[in-house]
């Protein structure tokens, strides 16, 4: 009977010091945050490039501002355009989105159209990244002579840009 209480004792010694060793076990693994693996998207890109003609262009594109609109800010040697709320377009496609304002109207020669692509981003550990993408500058042709709005009617130049992705407070 003493030999059966004994090992009765020491299989319950075991089974708690096994206990014990896995909860300190458990309590040594490190845990990351919940919040460090969330997905961060940013919401203002800042790019400079150079154009067929070596001049320097910048874009800077912020999805929201301090008045809840996006803006879009357009540099080019001499000139320098500032777009905001419903003059920007936006569209997701599988590439990245698309965002496009016109940077040239005409009354009755067409227009001319800028479009940023912004590939997908996360900042998980950082609240910045460098980026590269392309920005495509698209002259739409049009004529109020019917007989003149034949052939390809949009003509594309593209532009590499650099720059970064971050994400900041409004």
């Amino acid at each position: 009977m003493v030999k059966l209480a004994i090992t009765f004792l020491n299989m319950q010694t075991r089974n708690l010091i096994a206990s014990f060793t896995l909860g300190i076990t458990l309590a040594a693994i490190p845990v990351l945050q919940s919040h460090a693996l969330e997905e961060k998207t940013p919401n203002l890109y800042n790019f400079i490039g150079y154009n067929s003609k070596g001049e320097k262009v910048s874009i800077n594109y912020s999805t929201s501002s301090f008045t809840g609109k996006p803006l879009f800010n357009y540099q080019e040697q001499k000139q320098t355009l500032n777009f905001a709320g419903d003059e920007i377009r936006t569209v997701d496609t599988e590439i990245g989105t698309l965002v496009t304002v016109t940077i040239k109207k005409t009354v009755d020669t067409g227009n001319t159209t800028f479009t940023l692509l912004i590939p997908r981003v996360n900042l998980v550990y950082s609240n910045e990244v460098k980026v590269e993408t392309k920005g495509i500058t698209t002259i739409n042709r049009f004529s109020v002579i019917p007989q003149f709005n034949q052939g390809q009617k949009q003509i594309y130049t593209t532009i590499s840009l650099k720059g970064t992705a971050q994400s900041v407070a409004f």
